[in-house]
């Protein structure tokens, strides 16, 4: 490569780094809006969904409440939009510092049809999301009464008058909440159709001292869900106590193993021997064998790109967020950097992929680019349309629309696909040789017959449970948060217990290999990428068990959305274990052998 082709791809590379890196600036900057006494204070309406059902979520002029002629919606940024936002102007008038009491909005005019589509909304807990100024509005759209036994009562009421209470400081919106105090709800049980509905509203304003950059940290919208979490220190400890044992294990019960190995393996030819077995056995006898390159190095390869590609992702997602430069209450800000840091994190996938895949062996570099840019993209895009059809059948606003689809092909096939071929091309330019301590023999040494205990299946269970059991405890509050109505703002416990997680992967892979190598089984390479991924294993079958036995989510809709986003999650677990155990396992192998005195 010419040095004037290589100055002009940087200088492409810097241009597509600088409109990323400012469109993922965007959804962080909060505006502080001013406004001026009697001036329009901008209402959108949003979106409604079951409560228990999260990730459910419709237009809110899907139901039958008053609504314009002509709906107008708001811009949104791409985080909005993946987070389920469709927002639209509202025709309630609200206006700054200015009261209003029981203003009347409109008379809806109910059929059979729309009472019963009420009823079924009232029951199933359905809330509603309104957005004034920045700050989301959230109650319920009606009242349930269940009681007795004989005769068991069960009564449906709408909440027609709504009341915003605002807080101002100056010119500036502090908080804002909604609610239905001192109004009686409108009965939708045995009345005569077609039934006419008046829907009305107030607003209060008050003045508080708060200043404008707390306003997301006071009591307001945000108390309609759950606060944050609180501490859990039992299950940190608990992960913290399970990590030392296992280093304890690895480190000195291992370590004194090798010694005795090492004091066996490593006696000159002049000493006398006479009291020992001549007859080599365990790990040393397949020195010549063990650097054997594996079958399928693209597959491989990619698979150990695409794992260092995540766990970048995941390190950088998480000091950002102990940054403070993600803000949790914020619409679709995490949704937006996700999307934006895994296509900027793609040459990482590249570079990592084709660099070992050339100091392996391999020859045809273009085919393991494709298959890295591939392995999960493809998996990602096929679950994805299962989600997004099914999301679309039930006309969800989780469903995205095309040119969202469209935005969302472009930074991959702007961004992350060529930074993934960039990546390689690095990495195979910049590859040097394997450098294996042990010259390995044309013909492969046969493998004598192991004990079931001993098998791959096993292994990938004591390989799948330990680290597992290390975040038990802390993947019920991380499911709580994604499926549930928590807020999780630990994120300094968060990286503690994802630490704990890649060290525990780490210490079983290591001792699981030398298990394997002492049986004089070689084949560990691809045996360490399952018997590390299987993890996510585990983690798939708790996602079941949170799921009807932890969780109140139902449906069609809820169903799919949930496992097969969880499905997907699970994949990046095993690509990020496995990654981990295959390294920690070949950087103990090169030390054993590199002890080894050959013959």
């Amino acid at each position: 490569m010419s040095p004037c082709k290589f100055s002009t791809n940087m200088a492409t590379l810097n241009i597509f780094c600088f409109c990323i890196l400012s469109i993922l600036s965007a959804p962080f900057c909060s505006h502080a809006a001013s406004y001026k006494g009697g001036e329009k204070v901008p209402l959108y309406v949003n979106k409604v969904g079951p409560y228990f059902n999260p990730q459910e979520t419709y237009h809110y002029y899907s139901l039958p409440v008053c609504r314009p002629e002509k709906v107008e919606h708001r811009s949104l940024t791409l985080g909005e939009v993946l987070d389920g936002d469709r927002m639209a102007v509202a025709l309630h008038q609200i206006n700054f510092k200015e009261q209003k009491e029981n203003v009347k909005l409109c008379t809806v005019t109910l059929k059979e049809r729309e009472v019963q589509q009420l009823q079924e909304a009232i029951e199933d807990l359905y809330y509603f999301e309104f957005v004034l100024d920045d700050l989301p509005l959230r109650g319920f759209i009606g009242h349930l009464e269940e009681g007795g036994f004989l005769p068991h009562t069960h009564k449906v009421y709408l909440w027609a008058h709504l009341n915003f209470n605002i807080e101002f400081n100056g010119d500036q919106i502090i908080s804002a909440n909604v609610s239905t105090a001192n109004h009686q709800p409108v009965a939708l049980d045995d009345i005569e159709l077609p039934y006419n509905v008046e829907f009305t509203y107030s607003v209060l304003w008050s003045s508080t001292d708060s200043p404008y950059s707390e306003r997301l940290k006071i009591k307001g919208a945000g108390s309609f869900f759950p606060k944050s979490l609180e501490i859990h220190w039992l299950s940190i400890i608990n992960s913290v106590v399970l990590v030392f044992l296992l280093i304890g294990f690895v480190v000195i019960i291992l370590m004194r193993v090798l010694k005795s190995d090492f004091a066996k393996y490593n006696v000159s030819d002049d000493e006398e021997m006479d009291d020992i077995d001549h007859d080599e056995v365990g790990w040393k006898i397949i020195h010549a064998d063990v650097f054997r390159f594996p079958p399928y190095k693209s597959w491989l390869c990619a698979i150990l790109g695409a794992g260092s590609q995540f766990l970048t992702l995941c390190f950088g997602i998480i000091f950002l967020a102990l940054l403070g430069l993600f803000n949790v209450h914020r619409h679709g800000s995490m949704n937006t950097a996700g999307v934006l840091l895994y296509a900027l994190t793609c040459c990482i996938s590249g570079y990592v992929s084709s660099n070992f895949y050339r100091k392996i062996g391999g020859t045809n570099w273009v085919w393991n680019v494709v298959l890295t840019t591939s392995i999960f993209s493809v998996p990602f895009f096929m679950i994805w349309s299962v989600i997004n059809s099914t999301a679309w059948y039930y006309q969800s606003t989780q469903a995205l629309p095309y040119t969202t689809i469209i935005l969302l092909m472009l930074i991959w096939l702007i961004v992350g696909f060529p930074l993934t071929i960039l990546g390689g091309i690095f990495g195979k330019n910049w590859a040097g040789s394997f450098n294996a301590p042990c010259r390995t023999k044309n013909i492969p040494r046969e493998i004598p017959q192991i004990p079931w205990y001993r098998s791959t299946l096993v292994r990938m269970v004591v390989g799948g449970f330990l680290p597992f059991s290390a975040i038990s405890v802390e993947l019920y509050y991380i499911f709580a948060t994604l499926w549930g109505r928590e807020q999780y703002t630990l994120y300094g416990i968060l990286f503690i217990v994802f630490v704990i997680l890649l060290n525990v992967t780490a210490c079983i892979s290591i001792a699981l290999t030398y298990f394997q190598l002492s049986s004089e089984d070689y084949r560990w390479w691809w045996r360490s990428l399952m018997c590390g991924g299987s993890t996510s294993i585990f983690v798939f079958g708790y996602a079941m068990f949170y799921y009807y036995k932890r969780s109140n989510m139902s449906g069609m809709l809820q169903s799919v959305q949930f496992f097969g986003y969880t499905l997907l999650t699970c994949y990046v677990f095993f690509l990020m274990l496995s990654t981990v155990a295959f390294f920690a396992s070949l950087k103990f192998i090169r030390y054993i052998y590199v002890n080894l005195k050959m013959d």
